[in-house]
């Protein structure tokens, strides 16, 4: 009977530990979709205008809810999701910047997302 008591206190304390593993790596994986950034500092670093930040924070904002949406996705659908929220932000942005700017955003874009484990 102890044995059978010893067992089952085991037995729970292992599920408990491996739930609490997995809440933490979902918790994990919605922060890395969480695109927000401040954009007075993306304006100064690609050197952007009134008309071009304008446009750049209105596009970003598209991406940030798109890029939410992935995070609240099913783990099969995610990177489709990513992937196409990526091409779209990247089609837009390089319609309003220039040559320079617009390598300069993409170099933050690829950072950004192997930094946080998505590309």
């Amino acid at each position: 009977m102890k044995k059978i008591v010893l067992m089952i206190v085991a037995m729970m304390s292992m599920t408990m530990t491996y739930a609490e593993n997995e809440n933490n790596n979902a918790t994990l994986n919605a922060d890395a979709y969480n695109m927000n950034i401040n954009m007075r500092k993306l304006a100064v670093t690609l050197g952007l205008n009134g008309d071009q930040m304008e446009a750049v924070e209105d596009i970003h904002n598209n991406f940030c809810n798109e890029m939410k949406l992935a995070a609240a996705a099913n783990s099969d659908e995610r990177e489709a999701l990513v992937d196409n929220a990526v091409r779209k932000d990247i089609r837009y942005m390089h319609y309003v910047l220039d040559r320079k700017q617009y390598r300069t955003y993409l170099m933050l874009l690829n950072v950004t997302l192997q930094n946080r484990g998505l590309k």
